[in-house]
């Protein structure tokens, strides 16, 4: 039995995000020398993720080829709108308000109650996760002649809000050539639009009710970007003139006269995004950055944010956190806007994870991003069209008290993105390269494949490399939101082959079934008091540094959080 009062305790939170560019000997101790998977919590601590699940429950027609991409995924009233090869399809989507058992038996005169079924078709079939049901009639909030496990599916419970799905409707065709696709939600009349560029055909408008139009001026055929700026419609990216911005005449996206109030403007670079950002409309280019200032053809002025650094991939560009986000040759960086004119400033953000943008940066992939916005957090997305998806690598950016955390990403692999909020949630979707929707950020696996996750802590010294420190007990906070089975390792000496390792300690739901203790260990403010649980370990070893891992991954495991630990040891003999 080890002396007591010879016990040393170390404390630290979970806080700081992952850093690669430091020395693990000056990293904080909250820090994360490893962190995949986890994200900073903007409530404290690194939350392992949610994984993601089919939105839309059918893959999308494949129109020429087996392998093609999903080009555009994107979400507009009660619509997911997406695009593959050179067609553009879309599933109408809501949710339930009444709760679906499977003890309920639904045979021919079944009803489905639901917060709207408009756009739904009359009758037909609809997907709830992977049950399939047929109906034949409708009312306004109701299906009707509902069947139950249609197609050979099964009968399952289905939880308030889950989504249903029509199978995908064909919106527009006849299109050549078309690429990956940007759109832009607008209203210059009362009535809500979406319009879309493909690179390679004219513009195309649609309605709430998705019929379309192509914009007739064959100047912006082609465009690659699209930005709604004081009710004038900004096209860019023709492959003709590369450094152009051609804008409509006010509240008409497909009128170009001039002398009506449309226009064109050139820049001295190759244009890869427009941004509307507070009262500026943002040109990014490959080597510049220019904004768009005034209000009319009479007023807009273009001035240079910088003329020494461009955007890499205009994909990355993302409205978060009250700033525009975007990846530089550099790494991520921000335009940090004001009510001030021309305060603009420019700064890297991402240098404790330069490394993993240096790898990317060199590579070939392409990229894409969203943000969800309730977690104050903006996802960036590293996807090889012939790379595995297990393989597949990402960044989570997360503002917490004016800074930033980061954590990697792998496993996902978007080839599109898109993002909003409904009715107060936020839904994030990506369209894969498999041509399925998906939606982020739901269920605890990635379609079924298991989520790895881990965590390592710098190696610590408790202030002195020279004295070794034999180990006795790692006091854990952490908060599972399900069942979870995850292992904690304890590791000597950078990990040497030569030190001790110890087998690992494992943590599932059942350790923090109650509270240990009246008050936090020791005094240490990292519990925070007595509504947190902690979960005691007594553990073996000793060295000159200590860390500590966190991984799961061998069984299906639902998000937990890691608060903070604390470590304790006793003093031994100096080096």
């Amino acid at each position: 039995m080890p002396d007591q009062s010879q016990i040393q305790p170390f404390s630290f939170n979970c806080e700081g995000g992952l850093v690669l560019n430091k020395s693990t000997f000056i990293m904080e101790p909250g820090q994360a020398l490893e962190l995949t998977n986890f994200e900073p919590d903007v409530e404290g601590g690194y939350r392992r993720i949610n994984g993601y699940n089919p939105y839309i429950i059918q893959q999308l027609p494949v129109t020429a080829l087996s392998s093609e991409a999903t080009l555009m995924s994107a979400l507009f009233h009660d619509y997911v709108v997406a695009a593959r090869g050179e067609k553009i399809y879309s599933s109408a989507s809501t949710t339930l308000t009444l709760k679906i058992t499977s003890s309920e038996t639904m045979s021919g005169s079944g009803t489905i109650n639901a917060k709207s079924t408009t756009s739904f078709s009359s009758s037909g079939t609809l997907y709830m996760d992977s049950e399939i049901f047929t109906y034949t009639g409708i009312t306004a909030t109701s299906f009707t002649g509902v069947t139950r496990a249609a197609s050979s599916t099964t009968a399952a419970a289905h939880s308030t809000k889950t989504v249903i799905s029509e199978s995908w409707t064909e919106r527009d065709t006849g299109r050549t050539n078309a690429a990956k696709y940007k759109f832009e939600r607008f209203n210059f009349d009362g009535s809500d639009k979406f319009i879309i560029v493909d690179q390679a055909n004219a513009p195309t408008v649609f309605n709430t009710s998705l019929a379309a139009t192509d914009v007739s001026t064959s100047s912006v055929a082609g465009a690659k970007h699209v930005a709604a700026f004081k009710n004038h419609m900004f096209y860019s990216g023709m492959s003709s003139t590369p450094q152009e911005v051609v804008f409509s005449k006010p509240f008409d996206e497909d009128d170009f006269t001039s002398a009506d109030g449309a226009g064109s403007i050139k820049v001295d670079d190759t244009i890869v995004s427009l941004k509307v950002f507070r009262e500026d409309l943002f040109i990014f280019c490959e080597n510049r950055i220019f904004k768009l200032s005034g209000t009319t053809s009479t007023n807009f002025a273009v001035t240079p944010v910088t003329r020494n650094i461009g955007c890499v991939n205009g994909d990355t560009v993302q409205e978060f956190a009250g700033d525009l986000i975007f990846l530089g040759p550099d790494g991520l960086r921000t335009i940090a806007g004001t009510a001030r004119i021309g305060d603009v400033e420019l700064g890297t953000i991402s240098s404790n994870v330069q490394s993993l943008f240096r790898e990317q940066l060199s590579d070939s992939g392409s990229f894409t991003s969203l943000v969800i916005p309730d977690k104050t957090q903006y996802r960036i997305f590293f996807s090889k069209d012939g790379g595995a998806e297990s393989a597949t690598t990402g960044v989570i950016c997360v503002l917490k008290q004016q800074s930033f955390e980061f954590a990697q990403l792998k496993g996902i692999k978007p080839a599109c993105t898109d993002s909003v909020v409904e009715s107060g949630n936020v839904i994030p979707i990506h369209g894969s390269f498999d041509g399925y929707v998906y939606r982020q950020d739901q269920g605890n696996t990635f379609n079924g494949t298991l989520v790895e996750a881990k965590y390592r802590s710098p190696d610590l010294t408790f202030g002195d490399p020279g004295i070794r420190k034999h180990m006795q007990r790692v006091n854990i906070n952490y908060a599972p939101e399900s069942t979870i089975d995850a292992d904690m390792f304890v590791r000597y000496d950078y990990e040497s082959q030569d030190s001790s390792r110890p087998a690992a300690y494992p943590l599932d739901t059942t350790d923090v079934a109650g509270t240990y203790g009246a008050v936090s260990i020791y005094g240490a403010a990292t519990y925070g008091g007595p509504s947190q649980p902690i979960v005691r370990k007594s553990v073996e070893g000793s060295g000159f540094a200590v860390a500590l891992r966190v991984e799961d991954g061998a069984t299906t495991t639902g998000p937990y959080s890691l608060k903070g630990f604390q470590m304790e040891f006793q003093l031994g003999a100096r080096r």
